[in-house]
């Protein structure tokens, strides 16, 4: 069994998948992934994933980033999901093995609810691997292995280019490389303002995020009063948006910004994203076939750093 669900809402979170798929060829196929797929593209090289797939990808990196590890640390944690289950959580394996990492209870790892929760067997994962000596610099396979102590020391190497790849992008040090495509539509949902100023949707969206990435300066309504300073028609002025500042802007925050902003085109489906903007570009779930596409803002006055979304990640949700 694989499960998934919402980050913020459930301990356990983001889970659940199909066989993976590699390469050019299943890109190429989108049927193999039932229409609904995402990508990420690298050197030429691309990578294609399930939305669920995707999802778990995506939260094993940002909980790297959170952590301050380099995109290496992502790299080896990526590739240990894929030879171990596929990048799926499931709640089986050989012997009491479990979840994304196929981590033992019995083996010292957690309980079965503890690695059976993303967010604590990705720690946990990361905890052992900053105590590997030079895992920086040692071969993905041995650092894997160190960490793992698996029947199959080797098999870890089968994808590393693939975690290469889903590394680069979802870090964020290679922006705009990693979209999904999925279905433009969402159920509904409520309307009504929150505490926060946002409605539901777009307030499990701004918990997901800091939940995923840590304490962040979240934007949108001000609860009791509307916020000022966007376009007529904002979604701001509905609740439906959240601003992600990442200021100043700098190369490290760029890096940043472009994490966060390829983590929710990731999870769009699961949290109904509408529109994501970052960096002069943006994703858009009517369009989301066509990726990342450069954003030309409506209005030529005012700072161009706002105006851009240089200086932060705009996400937006369905109604």
């Amino acid at each position: 069994m694989r499960i998934r669900s919402g980050l913020a809402l459930a301990g356990v979170a983001v889970v659940g998948t199909a066989a993976v798929l590699y390469g050019v060829d299943a890109v190429r196929d989108s049927r193999l992934l039932g229409g609904e797929q995402c990508s990420a593209t690298v050197d030429g090289a691309t990578v294609a994933l399930d939305l669920e797939q995707a999802e778990n990808a995506a939260l094993i990196t940002a909980i790297a980033v959170r952590r301050g590890l380099p995109a290496r640390a992502a790299t080896i944690a990526l590739a240990t999901a894929y030879q171990e289950s596929k990048i799926a959580n499931l709640e089986y394996g050989d012997a009491d093995s479990l979840g994304l990492f196929q981590q033992r209870p019995s083996q010292g790892w957690g309980t079965e609810e503890e690695v059976l929760d993303p967010v604590f067997a990705i720690n946990a994962f990361y905890d052992e691997l900053v105590e590997v000596e030079d895992y920086r610099s040692l071969e993905v396979t041995e650092a894997a292995q160190t960490v793992q102590r698996s029947a199959y020391p080797d098999a870890y190497a089968d994808h590393e280019a693939d975690a290469r790849v889903l590394a680069s992008a979802l870090t964020g040090n290679s922006p705009g490389a990693f979209s999904c495509d999925i279905d433009d539509d969402a159920e509904e949902a409520p309307d009504r303002l929150l505490a926060s100023g946002l409605v539901r949707r777009a307030d499990v969206v701004r918990r997901d995020v800091e939940a995923a990435f840590g304490d962040l300066s979240l934007g949108g309504f001000e609860p009791g009063g509307v916020r000022t300073g966007h376009m007529e028609g904002s979604t701001h002025y509905e609740g439906r948006a959240v601003d992600i500042f990442v200021r100043p802007v700098t190369e490290s925050n760029n890096v940043r910004g472009w994490a966060i902003a390829q983590y929710l085109v990731a999870h769009a489906d699961r949290l109904g994203v509408q529109t994501v903007i970052f960096d002069a570009k943006i994703w858009q779930a009517r369009r989301s076939g066509d990726g990342w596409r450069d954003y030309d803002p409506p209005s030529r006055s005012g700072d161009r750093a706002i105006l851009e979304h240089r200086d932060h990640v705009h996400v937006d949700v369905f109604d």
